[in-house]
């Protein structure tokens, strides 16, 4: 590790350890300015703020992953990753409900290996022939995401739509009741960002992966095929924000515009963690994930909840503009 990696790192945990500080002290003053009984109202919103931050935290920690994956290896700003999140759960819809009539299990799996197709499809299609300009990467995702929302309004209405799967029973974590989807979903997300981060780190597809992210043109020199790789890498993206649509969707409700948010935090999540950085990705995605609860459980104002995580982000930048990490694929350890 050189001397700026140290530095780098070192700074990372110097800001994450004055949020931390700072959010201490701001709570024990609220705390002690508390009556009896608000004691007691705060201690079981604090109580619904660590466990729904910890269960948003982990599946936005599995959005996220996919659309710094394909920047830290690629280079490639994806706009179309929200629309991947739509398309996954309206895929679901479609073939466990509309379509096909599949138990939720196997319509699950179908629905995000149909969506890692469409995300090959659209890197061959439309990234790939620009894939130098990042601008016109960025503008020609825009209009796949356009023409992406267009097919959801023509095939399934404007209207929204349920997207179920089960486990609906209730289980007690500090006395907080949540759905075992809940739970499942964070299981699940945490589990696959441990297998893509051991993948990564000692199958020879990642060292392929960080090796054309550390240097594209000496990879190719040493046989490594960049495109196939780029074209593997979007499909894991597009897999990842296809499952994170439908846990999500299961626990609220898919539309068509549903991909506006989902891609805002996306960047919010990559920029405050480090472009590029996964374990950047995994801990922003936890610090907008304990933001957002704290302000809209602590104010009740849930319409709050975006102006959250893009202000913890505009105040971390401030003090650290590279992101908490600041550095990519191919030098993390």
């Amino acid at each position: 590790m050189t001397l700026i990696q140290r530095k780098s790192k070192r700074l990372a945990v110097i800001v994450v350890v004055a949020m931390v500080i700072v959010a201490a002290v701001v709570l024990t003053w609220w705390w002690y300015n508390l009556s009896p009984a608000g004691r007691v109202d705060a201690l079981a919103k604090i109580r619904r703020c660590i466990v729904f931050g910890l269960l948003s935290g982990g599946v936005y920690a599995l959005l996220a992953l996919g659309f710094t994956l394909i920047y830290g290896v690629a280079e490639v700003v994806n706009m179309a990753h929200g629309a991947l999140y739509m398309l996954g759960a309206y895929m679901f819809y479609a073939f466990s409900w509309k379509y096909l009539q599949l138990d939720p299990l196997p319509a699950l799996f179908l629905a995000v290996i149909v969506v890692a197709f469409i995300g090959m499809i659209t890197y061959m299609l439309f990234i790939h022939p620009v894939i130098e300009d990042v601008v016109a990467v960025m503008v020609v995702t825009v209009g796949v995401t356009l023409i992406f929302q267009q097919l959801i309004l023509l095939n399934f209405g404007k209207s929204d739509i349920t997207v179920t799967l089960p486990f609906s029973e209730l289980e007690y974590i500090l006395g907080v009741p949540v759905t075992r989807l809940q739970i499942l979903a964070l299981v699940t997300s945490l589990s696959l960002i441990s297998m893509l981060w051991i993948f990564i780190r000692k199958s020879k597809i990642g060292r392929a992966m960080r090796a054309v992210a550390q240097d594209r043109e000496t990879a190719m020199l040493m046989g490594i095929n960049t495109e196939r790789l780029y074209m593997l890498t979007m499909a894991i993206s597009a897999s990842f924000a296809a499952l994170a649509g439908i846990l999500i969707a299961a626990q609220q409700v898919a539309e068509p515009r549903m991909w506006t948010v989902p891609l805002t935090m996306s960047f919010a999540i990559v920029i405050l963690g480090g472009l590029g950085s996964i374990k950047g990705s995994l801990v922003g995605a936890f610090i907008i994930g304990y933001a957002e609860k704290f302000v809209t459980i602590g104010t009740g104002m849930w319409n709050l909840e975006g102006v959250a995580s893009l202000t913890v982000m505009v105040l971390v930048l401030l003090f650290r503009p590279a992101g908490l990490f600041g550095k990519r694929l191919e030098v993390e350890r």
